[in-house]
């Protein structure tokens, strides 16, 4: 009789893409910090007394320690989180799918089908519910169908490494008039906190679609992207625009600005007339 496997993988580790370019000075010391101490060991989790379901509210039954396969995927996948954040607007640029592969979390089955229940279940059952993250999942009233988990990076998830709350804002501000510069240099307008997790929001998304490898999911899409093209150009732009109104708060909305808000109009007609005539290779 076979001996059945808890995990497939037991030893998990994240392998940094060949063809990525180098990241960020504070990226490539925070990934040495989290390398350097156990970030599944950490005093910070026996001191949180409870931590509670981020949908329902109810608390949740927890143990004080990590079982050593979570607590291997943990170390993977914060060094994947990191590798892929975005200083600017905290946001982990990755699907779970992602990075789930690039982990080494993910399994096929004897058909080969993928499943990255693992990486899941680590962000659903422990990351976000103790704090360490927040995750946000968008129904694109556009295309009609459901944007892959967009992740934030909390406060507490730096702390596991020792590095502030403090320090972390000191970033984001020196990260943010870097980019300004840039901006001003190209002749183009400054940006805010709330532009910039709005753009990386935007780019997110875009990749998430295009790592998406499932035949159907992209027909499905492509078919609705196709249908909004098919009408008139300024009724597909009134299509897109009462869409966009829906999706953004009052407060949102004034933040964005008309000029922006046309611009976003101009932006999403096009993602979705290049979508229509995609063809999969």
């Amino acid at each position: 009789m076979l001996e059945r496997k808890y995990v497939y993988n037991p030893y998990p580790q994240f392998i940094q893409p060949e063809n990525y370019k180098k990241r960020p000075a504070f990226i490539r010391y925070a990934m040495k910090c989290a390398a350097k101490l156990d970030v599944a060991r950490n005093k910070i989790y026996s001191s949180i007394r409870e931590f509670k379901n981020p949908i329902t509210g109810c608390v949740l039954p927890r143990k004080r320690r990590l079982n050593e396969h979570r607590a291997r995927a943990l170390r993977a996948m914060t060094q994947a989180m990191l590798y892929h954040f975005n200083i600017s607007s905290t946001l982990v640029m990755a699907s779970v799918e992602k990075l789930s592969d690039v982990c080494g979390l993910s399994t096929y089955s004897n058909i080969g089908n993928k499943s990255i229940t693992r990486a899941s279940r680590l962000i659903t059952d422990f990351m976000e519910p103790i704090g360490l993250i927040s995750c946000q999942k968008i129904w694109d009233k556009i295309l009609g169908t459901y944007i892959p988990k967009i992740i934030c990076l909390k406060p507490l998830f730096f702390m596991m490494f020792n590095i502030s709350q403090f320090r972390l804002k000191q970033i984001r501000v020196t990260q943010l008039k870097w980019i300004n510069k840039q901006l001003v240099k190209k002749g183009k307008s400054q940006i805010t906190f709330f532009e910039a997790e709005q753009q990386a929001k935007e780019k997110h998304i875009q990749r998430a679609f295009t790592y998406r490898q499932n035949k159907h999911f992209f027909s499905e899409n492509q078919d609705k992207a196709a249908q909004i093209i098919q009408l008139e150009k300024k009724y597909a732009r009134s299509y897109i625009l009462n869409k966009l109104v829906q999706k953004y708060s009052i407060k949102e909305l004034c933040n964005i600005g008309l000029v922006n808000l046309k611009k976003k109009v101009n932006s999403e007609y096009l993602k979705l007339k290049q979508l229509a005539e995609y063809s999969i290779p």
